[in-house]
Order: structure tokens, then C-alpha cells, then sequence
């Protein structure tokens, strides 16, 4: 019979070492120098346990536990790292939250100063209304001294048109066209707080944008459009016994609807511009769809066009087809913007300057054996 050491504790068994022996171990192999109160609770739960086996004869055999990562300052496992911001959430933060009677308010505001700057300009119109009016009849009296009609002037069928037309009319459409830039900005600060900060960036392109294109529609119907237009038909019943009279209403009433018309028309590059930056379209589809649309564009100016001829037709489809590529351009501009991509200004830059080039130099060759020369006015080149 083997009798256990008497060296050993009571209750240890034979081969095991003592709790001492084995809490000194643990101290030594896992414990630091300075170890945190959470190694040291964990050691002394240990040393119990193999106590309490010890004194009821069992046979301690489990591992001791594991110490825990030590941290300097303190015990437990380091902090998680804080995410990264979202730069999504960046964007939310800077959109503004409005309750639906907060947009009504923003609404009212934004009608009161487009009212409020159409007034302005009203004003300072009034004031000119002479000099607007002269501008205004100027089409039609060049265009019946050049048709030799005597006396170039308007006709007035009723006492009120003159007053309506030159105090009222007249100055409420020029306060729309000087004004176009401040409407344009309050439409644009409407919708803005609705934008993401990176969409806010295109508020000045967007005004200026819309507003000069508007503009310069006007000033085509004006100098091109309407003026030689008017004068192709005034010259119809020439030769067959009619004498062109206009009715100043009349007239007024065509003046305004291809102005606006035209003004409106010019806005095609901007329409396709934003339907493509809200990923409505894509330069790709409208170039493989461009046949379709050149129909519509020509339908849409026999519905625009004061009369039913080819030649006024002609003048206004041709510049809103230019229009309708130019958008298509800076659809794709914006495209490759969105994709981090550079378009070639120095290839397209020097293709663009050959084709000037050789339209200077078919210019010169006409104009030097087929007698035809440059004019101040439309259509420029002339025989």
C-alpha cells in the first residue's frame, strides 16, 4: 500500500502538486507585474476551487483560466473604433427638414418676392414704355418700307388698344424678361433645401444658365425669326391687289407668342441637362434616339409657328434641332463628370477650328466668282 508523502498537505493526492505549489505557477506564468483586479479575482476563484477539492479527496484536473488581456490603464478588452462617417449622412444633415405647412410658408415667400421683382421691373418698364413700343413696332414698319408699302405704320380699330397694349401689355412682357434671372433663382430656392449639399452646387449654372438661353431665344426671335418671317408674309399679296394693313392688336398678340414661344424653346439644353442629372436619360439613349426627336421638335414648331409655310418653319426647327445636340453635349459632359472622366477639349478644340477653317475658305471662293458679300443683318451672306 502506497502512503501518500508526508511533505504533502492533507487531502492531496500522490504525483498532485499542492494548491500552493500551483498558485504560484499560475502567479508566475500568466500574472504581470502589475496586474489588474480582474487577473487577480480570477486567481483567487481558482485557488478556492482546487481548495474545496482537495479537502473531499477529488481530483482537481481542469485547466486553470486563461488570463485576461491586459490594457494599459486599466483591465478588459480594448474600445471598438468608431465607424467612419457616412457621407450620405453628412448630406442628409445639411437638408432641411420642413413640415407640410413649413413648405406652404416657404412657398408663399418665394411667390411674394417673384410677384414683388416682376413689380420692380414693371415699374422701371412703364417708365419706357415709348421707347419699348418703338422697339416693339420696329419689325413691322421695316419690314412694310422694305415690301415699299406707304405709309409703314400700324393700324388702330379700337380706342383701347393703344392703352392696353402700350401701358399694360407691353411692360408686363418686359418685366418678365428683365426679371427671368430673380424668378429663375426663386424657383431654384424653393427646391433647394430638398437638395444634397453637392446638388446645391449647380443653383448659379442653373440661373444663369436658363435665364441667358431665355433671353437669347428672345433676342432670335426678334432679330431673325419674327423680323423676316413677318416680311415673307406681309409680301404674299404683293402683286395681287392687296395692300397689307396690320392691326396693331393683332400684331402685338403674334409679337408675344413667338417671343415667349422661342424664349421657351431655347430651354431645351437645360430640360435634357437635368432629366440627365436625375438619371432620367442618358446621352446614349437620346443619340439612338435622336430621329424621334427631331420629329417631335418639328412638329412642336408647326404648333409654335404663327403660320402654316415651310419658311417659318424652317426658321423655327433649325435652331431648336441645334439645340436639342447641344443639350445631348452637355448631357454627356455631365456623364463624364459623374465618372471621373476628362473630355478631350484639345482634339475637339482643333477638329472644331479645321471646320471653321474650311468654311472661311469656302466663304471667300463664293464670295469671290459668285459675287456674293457679307451684310450687317440676316441672313449675312447675300449675293
Amino acid at each position: 500500500m502506497a502512503f501518500p508523502d508526508e511533505t504533502q498537505g492533507a487531502g492531496t493526492p500522490a504525483g498532485e502538486p499542492s494548491p500552493e505549489h500551483v498558485t504560484g505557477e499560475v502567479m508566475s506564468e500568466h500574472t504581470p507585474a502589475t496586474m489588474s483586479g480582474v487577473v487577480a479575482a480570477e486567481t483567487q476563484s481558482y485557488t478556492d476551487s482546487w481548495s474545496a477539492g482537495s479537502d473531499s479527496g477529488t481530483a482537481i484536473t481542469a485547466a486553470p483560466p486563461e488570463p485576461a488581456r491586459v490594457v494599459a490603464g486599466g483591465g478588459g478588452s480594448p474600445p471598438k473604433p468608431p465607424d467612419p462617417p457616412d457621407e450620405e449622412d453628412d448630406e442628409e444633415e445639411g437638408m432641411a427638414r420642413m413640415s407640410f405647412l413649413e413648405h406652404l410658408e416657404e412657398l408663399r415667400k418665394r411667390l411674394i418676392y417673384a410677384v414683388g421683382g416682376i413689380g420692380v421691373a414693371f415699374v422701371l418698364s412703364l417708365l419706357f414704355s415709348d421707347q419699348l413700343w418703338s422697339v416693339v413696332a420696329a419689325p413691322a414698319t421695316n419690314a412694310l418700307r422694305n415690301l415699299h408699302v406707304n405709309p409703314p405704320e400700324l393700324a388702330q380699330y379700337s380706342p383701347m388698344d393703344v392703352f392696353q397694349i402700350i401701358w399694360m401689355k407691353l411692360p408686363i412682357l418686359s418685366a418678365i424678361f428683365l426679371s427671368s434671372p430673380w424668378l429663375l433663382y426663386q424657383v431654384w430656392a424653393f427646391i433647394a433645401p430638398g437638395l444634397y449639399q453637392k446638388e446645391r452646387r449647380w443653383a448659379a449654372p442653373f440661373v444663369l444658365s436658363s435665364a441667358g438661353l431665355f433671353i437669347l431665344g428672345g433676342l432670335f426671335a426678334y432679330f431673325i425669326a419674327f423680323r423676316y418671317g413677318l416680311e415673307f408674309l406681309l409680301g404674299l399679296g404683293l402683286g395681287k391687289g392687296i395692300r397689307p394693313v396690320i392691326s396693331v392688336t393683332e400684331y402685338y398678340d403674334l409679337f408675344v407668342d413667338v417671343m415667349l414661344g422661342v424664349g421657351l424653346v431655347f430651354e431645351i439644353p437645360v430640360l435634357l441637362f437635368l432629366l440627365t442629372l436625375i438619371r432620367v436619360v442618358k446621352p446614349a439613349f437620346l443619340v439612338r434616339h435622336s430621329r424621334y426627336a427631331i420629329l417631335a421638335i418639328v412638329g412642336l414648331a408647326a404648333l409654335i409657328t404663327p403660320t402654316g409655310d415651310v419658311f417659318n418653319l424652317a426658321l423655327f426647327a433649325t435652331p431648336m434641332i441645334i439645340l436639342f445636340y447641344v443639350g445631348i453635349f452637355a448631357s454627356y459632359l455631365l456623364v463624364l463628370h459623374r465618372e471621373k472622366q476628362q473630355f478631350p477639349w484639345r482634339t475637339f478644340l482643333k477638329w472644331f477650328g479645321i471646320v471653321l477653317l474650311l468654311i472661311s475658305v469656302a466663304m471667300f471662293f463664293v464670295a469671290r466668282y459668285y459675287g456674293f458679300h457679307l451684310v450687317p443683318r440676316w441672313p449675312i451672306f447675300i449675293r
